[in-house]
């Protein structure tokens, strides 16, 4: 398709060139979609694997390889103004969004007695809070076909020794479904996968023993995975889906 023809996909939480939202990216750029996505440099450098450099440069390269023109946005969505600044740019550069992909997410492991305030408070203002405001904004300015309209969330079920991740994801499952009814007078559908554990750097070799271990298909998962899920979700074919929270974990059972 030509740029013109193509619509336009918002994928956040898009920092590293392994990661589940990177291979979102990628597979919506190469299935004929043009990409704008985010990225917040600050948290991959408190997180263990650090920096990744030059890598939005790298994933745009990428998906301007794979037909799609692009945009990448640098975006602290724990700022609640944040969403509309994203959104503004996204329309200046490519046009109105068909699809939002929310990969996004604050995760720092803690658990019941150990979590302090700051860290509870942040995780649902990124994990909760900035989807609701993306999904807002989206809904407030969707434009689109009647029937075209997606709204995708990445979501996980783990809270033992990870409470703050984990109750708040569960808020995001709840918001995201609710845009299932409360924008379907604009024929969007609104769904959330839980990719179980996917190894994008983070695991050490006791945990992948172990997801190995109850995974009946004897792998890891990986982001092309929930990418495949993104794209049929994305996909006219996958229109009637909506309202659902599906399971794309291999049958990984902890």
């Amino acid at each position: 398709m030509s740029g013109a023809a193509r619509p336009v996909a918002l994928v956040t939480g898009v920092g590293r060139s392994v990661g589940i939202g990177a291979g979102i990216a990628c597979q919506l750029a190469g299935a004929g979609w043009n990409v704008a996505f985010t990225y917040w440099t600050p948290y991959d450098a408190r997180m263990a694997w650090g920096i990744e450099a030059d890598a939005a440069d790298t994933i745009a390269k990428t998906l301007v390889e794979r037909g799609a023109e692009t945009a990448a946005v640098e975006a602290d969505l724990a700022d609640p103004g944040t969403p509309e600044r994203v959104f503004d740019e996204v329309e200046r550069r490519l046009g109105g969004v068909t699809a939002l992909v929310m990969c996004h997410c604050e995760s720092v492991d803690s658990g019941l007695l150990d979590t302090t305030l700051e860290s509870f408070d942040r995780h649902f203002a990124v994990n909760a809070r900035a989807t609701w405001l993306l999904i807002r904004e989206y809904g407030r300015r969707f434009q689109g076909d009647r029937g075209a309209g997606r709204v995708i969330s990445l979501t996980s079920d783990h809270t033992v020794g990870n409470l703050p991740y984990g109750a708040s994801k569960g808020a995001l499952d709840r918001i995201t479904l609710a845009a299932a009814h409360e924008l379907a007078q604009l024929g969007i559908t609104a769904n959330v996968i839980n990719p179980g554990p996917v190894d994008t750097g983070w695991m050490s070799e006791d945990i992948r023993d172990h997801v190995l271990r109850q995974t009946p298909l004897g792998r890891l998962g990986s982001p092309q995975d929930t990418a495949h899920v993104v794209e049929f979700l994305c996909s006219p074919q996958g229109q009637w889906i909506n309202g659902q929270l599906l399971k794309s974990n291999g049958g990984f059972a902890d």
